[in-house]
């Protein structure tokens, strides 16, 4: 089972549109693929379930101890199922601190539902809390969306120093499979400069696919809707279709 944890502590760069939307092209392809939402904003979430009728969400799961086949809802999308966030997990970050084993909850759930899935992508919050630590420690990989803009690698060593220091001690197989950049603007002299200086920082681990600035990848998901359903012949669509067969090819 390949965990794609997809982070960066800076909001607005596109985590939860990379995650609704890998996740979406990962059980086209034929994956059985959850998606986590992690973020207590519960955007993700809201995409492919109407949170009226969610009962128990990862909170429980985090918090309570639930079992993570117990809260599982399937999704619209063939082969893809939801484990859904509430606001409910904002109160986690001070439940967990102190516990011996606060940081590997997220790890020791995911242990039960091994056999069932190919392909899990946790969205995570923008903050480099015990949430998203504790989708680091789960995660085989990590995926990080990157803002085309000038303010884009701001905190990019917080993230970094983050990350060496969970390879360090609680999972050393934590593997970087990339940057993604997200919301650029080709017509621009400063995307450009910017996308130079991301390829530099993250050495050469930036996906040669980038995700462009897009109207209908805003509107999809407050229609409930992944890109390739909403608007399948957009650059969005096509996009992030091209990104997931690169994950697959660096998995």
């Amino acid at each position: 089972m390949i965990v794609i944890a997809i982070a960066n502590q800076k909001g607005g760069v596109g985590k939860t549109t990379t995650a609704i939307n890998l996740a979406a092209a990962l059980a086209m392809r034929g994956q059985r693929t959850l998606l986590i939402d992690l973020d207590p904003q519960a955007n993700s979430s809201m995409t492919y379930t109407d949170l009226d009728v969610v009962e128990r969400s990862m909170y429980d799961v985090l918090a309570n101890g639930n079992d993570m086949s117990s809260i599982v809802v399937q999704s619209r999308i063939p082969g893809l199922d939801l484990a859904p966030s509430r606001i409910s997990l904002a109160k986690l970050e001070s439940q967990l601190v102190g516990e011996i084993d606060g940081h590997f909850r997220l790890k020791d759930r995911l242990q039960s539902i091994r056999e069932r899935y190919d392909y899990v992508i946790v969205d995570t919050p923008p903050a480099l809390g015990l949430i998203t630590v504790n989708a680091l420690v789960a995660a085989t990989h990590l995926l990080i969306p990157v803002q085309s803009s000038y303010f884009a690698l701001e905190g990019t060593d917080d993230l970094l120093e983050t990350i060496e220091k969970i390879r360090a001690r609680p999972n050393p197989d934590l593997k970087l499979l990339g940057a993604v950049i997200t919301l650029h603007d080709r017509r621009t002299t400063l995307a450009r400069d910017v996308h130079s200086a991301i390829g530099e920082v993250f050495a050469g681990r930036v996906f040669e696919t980038t995700i462009s600035r897009s109207i209908r990848l805003e509107e999809s998901p407050a229609n409930k809707e992944a890109i390739f359903t909403y608007a399948p012949q957009s650059s969005g669509a096509l996009e992030y279709y091209k990104l997931c067969e690169e994950v697959i090819e660096r998995v």
